[in-house]
């Protein structure tokens, strides 16, 4: 267990600039999960449109002409993956998963219903990996630990839950360590990253063991993303309260030590990271969101809703796993 994560040993702490904003504040919300689909574009969803919304949607952004497709859904995605048809999705979205063919809408289920916390509980965040999809739920109320951590099998599309106790599931991290794989999870009101080795054949998991302690900073663990040697991971950071900037940071997986800030100017409430191959250079992304800002405070966070990028020191990085879109139809 890393406890007392030092908090001096910071190796760079740059400002990150805006990319882009939504010209519908609905959009702005509660954006997460922007993962690669295409050589400038990348992919991302709108959890709800809005406060009391039980519908979100998926959006592809280039960066080179500044244009988002959005398509709106059914309900809310907790998170969407391109397939090997940059055309197909694989979106978890409120209690089950599905294959949504984006230019025109239609969805395949490829899951049963989670079966944790009733319809008080959706689908949040999640992570693909060459064996399946490990995902969690969240408490729509993020009041009660009613929220299950899941894990559908590609090869035979079984869902195994996993856990039935969390509040607010969020980032997920996955490495294959010899012929185990090893998850890293938070639950975000606990304010901690955990580990667990992760048994496929059983679909279980061992005991938990706190691998970062967090809980001595302000803002809530949200959205992770391993970085390109595994050793560490980029967790963003939600802050609900009256700050100064919003944070991203990067701590090793190793010795728990704090490696590096990145802060967002006017959006506290930072919500995904992305490590992202373009132009010859690996960028952060990350997301931020408006969410239950009243209307005074959306003023004073202006930038609340935009998405941020800065410039890394890594050489390149990998993208998630795709499925082929074969196995999936």
């Amino acid at each position: 267990m890393k406890e007392n994560i030092p908090m001096c040993e910071v190796v760079h702490s740059p400002s990150m600039e805006p990319l882009w904003s939504p010209d519908q504040s609905d959009l702005g919300y509660l954006p997460e999960g922007p993962v690669g689909v295409l050589p400038g574009i990348f992919s991302w969803v709108s959890i709800q449109h809005g406060e009391r919304a039980e519908y979100g949607s998926l959006n592809r952004l280039n960066v080179e002409s500044m244009e988002n497709e959005t398509l709106k859904l059914s309900g809310r995605p907790g998170f969407a993956f391109p397939t090997t048809d940059p055309d197909y999705f694989i979106v978890g979205m409120e209690r089950c998963l599905q294959l949504i063919h984006f230019p025109t809408g239609t969805s395949q289920v490829l899951s049963e219903e989670i079966s944790c916390g009733g319809r008080g509980t959706i689908i949040n965040d999640g992570m693909v990996f060459p064996e399946g999809v490990i995902f969690g739920a969240k408490d729509l109320k993020i009041q009660k630990a009613i929220a299950g951590l899941y894990f559908w099998r590609l090869r035979d599309r079984q869902l195994w839950q996993l856990r039935d106790d969390q509040i607010c599931s969020n980032g997920k991290v996955i490495q294959k360590e010899g012929h185990q794989w090893n998850i890293w999870d938070i639950d975000s009101p606990t304010k901690q990253v955990v580990r667990y080795r992760f048994d496929i054949q059983k679909g279980q998991l061992s005991e938990s063991e706190v691998a970062l302690d967090l809980r001595k900073l302000d803002g809530f663990p949200d959205g992770m993303v391993s970085t390109p040697d595994g050793q560490s991971v980029i967790i963003a950071f939600y802050n609900p309260h009256e700050v100064s900037h919003g944070e991203v940071r990067q701590y090793s997986l190793v010795t728990g030590q704090h490696q590096a800030t990145w802060r967002v100017p006017g959006a506290p409430q930072v919500t995904c990271p992305l490590l992202w191959n373009y132009c010859e250079k690996v960028q952060l992304i990350v997301t931020t969101a408006t969410e239950n800002m009243s209307s005074e405070k959306r003023k004073r966070y202006p930038e609340s809703g935009s998405f941020f990028v800065s410039q890394t020191k890594f050489d390149s990085c990998d993208q998630p796993h795709r499925f082929d879109i074969n196995d999936l139809h």
